[in-house]
C-alpha cells in the first residue's frame, strides 16, 4: 500500500476519526445550541460487582474502585452535558463494574440503568467487518482484490478500490451521508428530517447512488478519511456473496453464537427494543426532541445495530480473544493505517487503536442522532470497557472532552490513573460557538 496521509478533503467538515481525543469534542458538539446545562441530580451508579482474577492496571479489579468509576460516569452527566451515561468493565471473562448516570427518559425522569440498550453507531461497523474477515478465512473473498470482482458496475472507480481499502477508509468514496438530501446537517435541515427523513427507509443501491454522485475524494491508498459509503458497500457485498443481508449473517455468525441476547441489527424497525436511554437533540429555540425511534436503514452496515454495554464488552472479549477470527485474520484487522501525525492512532479493518497512559487498546466508537457509543479492550482480549452516553446539552468542550477522557482513561487503566490534560479548543473565532452548535452525523 503507498504511504496513507490522514486528512479530508471536505472544506468546513470536521473530520471524523472514530477515535481519541476527537471523540470527546463530538460529544461536546453534539447538540443543536449550546446551553446552560439542565440541574440533573445524577442517580447513583449501580454497586461494583465482586472482584475478579486479573491484571492489576484493571479498572474495577481492586476493592473501592467502584465509587471513583461511579464519579466518573457522573462527571459525564453534569460537565459533558449527557442525559444519560452507562458503562461496564470485564475483566478476564467477568463484569467487575457496571455503572449508570442520568435520567433514562427526561420526560418521567426514569433513572439509566447500566442494562439498557441504545443505539451504537459505526461499533456496528466492527460486527460487519468481522464477518469479512471470516469470509477470508472460507476463502469467498480476497482482501486486496477490487470490489468490481465482487460487485461488478456498482462501485465509481470500483476496479481500483480493493476490499481493504473499503475496510480501513482508504477507498477515497465520498461519504454519503454529507449530502444534505439524507441526513441533517445543521438546524436548517432538521425540520425535514424530523418530519420526512427521520422516517424514510433507504436501499442500500440508493445510498451507493448518492455517494457515485461525487467524484473520489482522493486516490484509493493515497490517503484516510472516513467514509460510512465504504461499508455500505461491505454490507452489499456480503448479501452477494452469501445470498442474505449483512444483518443475516451478523445474527448466525456473531449474535447468535456469543448469546449477545440484547443486540440486534435492525433493518427498518424504527424502535428499540426493551429498556433503553432515549436520544434526544436540542434545538437552537431550547426544544427538546426525542431521537430515540428513527429508521435505521440511512445507516445500513455502516451504523444501524443497536446493543448494551454487557453485549459489546463481551463481543470484545471474543473477538480480540480469538473465538471469532482466525489468527492471521485477526492479525489483518489489527493493521492500522495512521490517522493522527503523532501515530496515537490508528484504524485498521473496521477496529481502531488509540494509545492511553496504561498501553494500546482496541475497539470502535460510534454516534448516531442522540448516542455516541465508545468500546475499548486490550489486544488480549483480557480487559474490556464499554460507554454509551446521550449527547444532549452541551456546553463548555473542554469540561465535555476532559470529563470523557478521565471516563475513559480511569475505565480503561484504574481509577487512580492520572488523565493527561486534553487539548484545548480551536481558538479560532468562532471555533466555540461552532461546536455548540453542530449536528451529530453517523460516525
Amino acid at each position: 500500500m503507498p504511504d496513507v496521509q490522514s486528512s479530508d478533503p471536505r472544506a468546513g467538515r470536521a473530520r471524523r476519526t472514530g477515535t481519541g481525543r476527537a471523540a470527546a469534542r463530538r460529544i461536546a458538539a453534539g447538540v443543536l445550541a449550546g446551553a446552560a446545562l439542565l440541574a440533573f441530580a445524577p442517580t447513583a451508579s449501580a454497586a461494583g460487582l465482586p472482584p475478579g482474577p486479573g491484571d492489576p492496571a484493571a479498572a474495577g479489579a481492586r476493592h473501592g474502585d467502584s465509587a471513583a468509576l461511579d464519579r466518573a460516569l457522573d462527571a459525564l452527566v453534569t460537565d459533558a452535558g449527557v442525559s444519560a451515561a452507562l458503562g461496564e468493565v470485564r475483566d478476564h471473562g467477568r463484569a467487575v463494574w457496571r455503572g449508570a448516570s442520568g435520567r433514562a427518559d427526561l420526560d418521567t425522569g426514569a433513572a439509566a440503568r447500566p442494562d439498557g440498550r441504545f443505539r451504537i453507531g459505526s461499533v456496528t461497523k466492527t460486527f460487519v467487518s468481522t464477518v469479512v474477515l471470516q469470509l477470508v478465512a472460507e476463502g469467498r473473498v480476497k482482501l486486496d482484490e477490487p470490489i468490481e470482482r465482487y460487485l461488478p458496475g456498482a462501485v465509481r472507480g470500483g476496479e481500483g478500490i480493493t476490499v481493504r481499502q473499503l475496510l480501513n477508509h482508504t477507498s477515497g468514496l465520498h461519504d454519503y451521508l454529507a449530502d444534505p438530501s439524507v441526513y441533517f446537517h445543521d438546524e436548517a435541515d432538521l425540520d425535514s428530517w424530523l418530519t420526512t427523513g427521520r422516517w424514510t427507509t433507504y436501499r442500500p443501491q440508493q445510498l451507493l447512488d448518492i455517494a457515485n454522485r461525487y467524484a473520489p475524494d482522493f486516490p484509493p491508498g493515497r490517503q484516510w478519511s472516513y467514509s460510512n459509503t465504504n461499508y455500505v458497500v461491505i454490507g452489499m457485498m456480503i448479501e452477494k456473496i452469501t445470498g442474505r443481508t449483512w444483518n443475516q449473517e451478523v445474527e448466525r455468525r456473531i449474535i447468535r453464537p456469543l448469546g449477545l441476547d440484547r443486540t440486534t441489527m435492525p433493518a427498518g424497525s424504527t424502535t428499540i427494543p426493551g429498556r433503553y436511554a432515549h436520544g434526544y437533540l436540542k434545538r437552537a429555540s431550547g426544544e427538546r426532541v426525542d431521537v430515540s425511534e428513527l429508521n435505521p436503514s440511512v445507516a445500513y452496515a455502516a451504523g444501524a445495530g443497536i446493543s448494551t454495554t454487557d453485549d459489546l464488552a463481551r463481543f470484545n472479549a471474543a473477538l480480540l480473544g480469538g473465538r471469532l477470527l482466525r489468527p492471521a485474520q485477526l492479525k489483518e484487522m489489527m493493521t492500522t493505517v495512521p490517522v493522527d501525525e503523532d501515530g496515537r492512532y490508528g484504524y485498521g479493518l473496521g477496529l481502531t487503536r488509540q494509545t492511553l497512559p496504561c498501553g494500546d487498546f482496541w475497539g470502535h466508537d460510534g454516534g448516531i442522532a442522540g448516542y455516541a457509543t465508545f468500546l475499548l479492550g486490550d489486544a488480549a482480549g483480557r480487559h474490556q470497557v464499554a460507554l454509551s452516553v446521550n449527547p444532549y446539552q452541551g456546553g463548555d468542550p473542554d469540561r465535555a472532552a476532559a470529563a470523557l477522557d478521565a471516563a475513559l482513561v480511569k475505565t480503561a487503566c484504574g481509577p487512580d490513573t492520572p488523565v493527561p490534560p486534553a487539548p484545548k479548543a480551536p481558538a479560532a473565532p468562532g471555533a466555540r460557538a461552532q461546536a455548540l452548535t453542530a449536528v451529530p452525523g453517523l460516525r
